[in-house]
């Protein structure tokens, strides 16, 4: 998905896929649980590391499962963590122009895809090309305004400003979840049923991974060289909000909630 200046915000930095491999089914794609049935067939656009992809496999097998990604190392990464399937199959592909024929399966998913596109509409189009007659496009995105945390610590309000800015610089929406209808209906879908879901880290265990993971992220990965060099921030903000994550983390009465939109389309 890869036109300037359209960039993955988040890179391939190994705090990014710590939180890419939390991801399964059950905490990522629930609503559209109910509708897996083994021996449908599904395409995951912009599946990453495969662990949702691989858990789709699990439970619609025997029906074909395709997981495609822009970035080829972790389509490699991917079908490691998918090995021995064999109703399972990951590659490189082109969100804009899928390599798959019209009415090729019946589902299409995308899970915190659509927000890193700089045309989402048209990844939808193509999502409606691709699926068969009555089948469904389900997607899954964060809304990063809506998110929630305490205590209300400075340096979060600081990522939370600059995580917009830098999102933004390179060509994506951070407020996908609330926009997934309309992208949906000037997409040409009719049949759009929305539903919301929140990611909450409020546990132990929960708030020393998310808030580990984002105190390295600030500092080490894509995200930060975005940040210092399009002067959304110093790297003594970078330093500050790594150091409220970790504060955050080690607050027993911390709390984070990010709420997701969801939409499954027919037709």
């Amino acid at each position: 998905m890869t036109e300037t200046p359209e960039r993955y915000t988040h890179g391939h930095h190994a705090s990014v896929l710590k939180s890419h491999t939390w991801r399964t089914v059950d905490n990522s794609a629930a609503y559209l649980a109910p509708h897996l049935t083994p021996g449908l067939s599904l395409l995951d656009i912009g599946c990453g590391p495969g662990t949702i992809t691989v858990d789709f496999a699990d439970r619609l097998a025997p029906g074909l499962v395709t997981g495609i990604d822009a970035a080829p190392a972790i389509i490699g990464q991917a079908a490691e963590f998918g090995v021995g399937r064999t109703n399972l199959s990951f590659a490189t592909g082109n969100a804009y122009a899928l390599d798959f024929a019209d009415d090729s399966f019946d589902i299409v998913h995308a899970h915190q895809t659509l927000q890193h596109v700089a045309r989402p509409v048209d990844v939808l189009r193509e999502a409606r090309r691709v699926v068969k007659p009555g089948g469904i496009v389900a997607i899954r995105d964060v809304d990063y305004a809506g998110t929630v945390w305490y205590p209300e610590l400075p340096g979060l309000t600081t990522w939370m400003t600059t995580y917009q800015a830098v999102h933004r610089s390179n060509g994506g929406e951070p407020d996908a979840g609330r926009r997934l209808s309309s992208w949906a209906r000037a997409a040409g879908f009719t049949d759009i049923t929305a539903t919301a879901s929140v990611w909450c880290f409020a546990s132990a265990a929960d708030r020393e991974w998310w808030g580990g993971m984002w105190a390295q992220r600030v500092l080490e990965s894509a995200f930060a060289g975005d940040a210092v060099g399009h002067g959304f921030a110093t790297e003594e903000d970078l330093k500050q909000i790594s150091d409220c994550w970790l504060e955050w983390a080690a607050d027993v009465d911390g709390v984070l909630f990010m709420p997701h939109g969801e939409i499954i389309c027919r037709g």
